[in-house]
């Protein structure tokens, strides 16, 4: 018989110190939701079982969580490799752009680089570079022939 480790409340002395944010429903992974599932079937009252349109609607919303994590992670790879493509298309050519501290800036495209965020790596940031000025993709205003 498999173990199924206890369920909790999401909450731990830690997170209560605030060293750790407490467990949101959207934060369970699929193995994490099965496991539940199963301790919940588990110890079901045997007079008073579970009906089975609830049982088939949950397996339905597994599906649901898997395929809308799937999507999102197909959606994310494909923006970075838009944004990846659109700042090289500019290597070359003069635009004008506003840097970080919302200073006007135009010149010619030297070189593109990808900054990862370092608590997300997920998270990128696109940069292109005008001599030793870097702005960020997101703030080019115009781009010249």
């Amino acid at each position: 018989m498999a173990t199924i480790s206890p369920v909790t409340n999401g909450f731990s002395a830690s997170a209560a110190a605030g060293k750790e944010k407490p467990h949101d429903i959207k934060d369970l992974e699929v193995d994490q939701f099965l496991q539940l599932m199963i301790a919940e079937l588990t110890n079901q009252d045997p007079l008073n079982p579970m009906d089975n349109t609830q049982l088939v609607q949950q397996i339905g919303e597994i599906r649901n969580i898997s395929a809308t994590t799937q999507l999102s992670e197909a959606l994310l790879n494909v923006q970075a490799g838009q944004s990846l493509t659109t700042a090289s298309s500019l290597i070359g050519k003069r635009i004008t752009a506003l840097t970080d501290d919302q200073q006007n800036i135009s010149g010619k495209v030297d070189k593109v680089t990808v900054d990862v965020d370092a608590k997300n790596p997920d998270k990128r940031i696109y940069n292109v570079h005008i001599g030793d000025k870097s702005v960020a993709l997101k703030n080019v205003r115009e781009v010249h022939p």
